[in-house]
């Protein structure tokens, strides 16, 4: 059993900044890659910012610049560092983990959500 639990949401105005953190707890062999996805009512859920266990970053073209993302394997945590919010960056932000964990004296490959933070930009 994998928990992710998110937190650092909440409400921003246009060109502040918010830091969301999130930690996976369970019965964890290792961590491939963490990362953020976020989603807006009527639209597919979108990939934000991920990193793998070998520190390869992949942000997303409509926040490079803006979001950081950084993963402490130790700490099984992963972080996104929003600076200059903009409107359109309100969504629903979930955290995603790859990983290898045990299930039933087995280890397997498995991927993991939390259940998601708010995060609302007025302009």
């Amino acid at each position: 059993q994998v928990t992710l639990v998110e937190s650092g949401g909440g409400l921003a105005q246009a060109g502040e900044s918010l830091n969301l953190s999130c930690e996976a707890s369970g019965t964890i062999v290792n961590i491939n890659a963490m990362g953020w996805y976020r989603q807006v009512p009527g639209k597919q859920r979108e990939l934000v910012g991920s990193e793998t266990v070998t520190h390869i970053a992949y942000v997303a073209d409509s926040v490079k610049g803006r979001f950081t993302v950084s993963m402490d394997k130790a700490k099984k945590s992963v972080y996104l560092q929003m600076n200059d919010l903009k409107s359109e960056d309100t969504a629903l932000y979930f955290c995603h983990a790859d990983v290898l964990a045990e299930s039933g004296g087995k280890v397997k490959h498995s991927e993991h959500w939390g259940p998601g933070t708010q995060v609302t930009v007025s302009s």
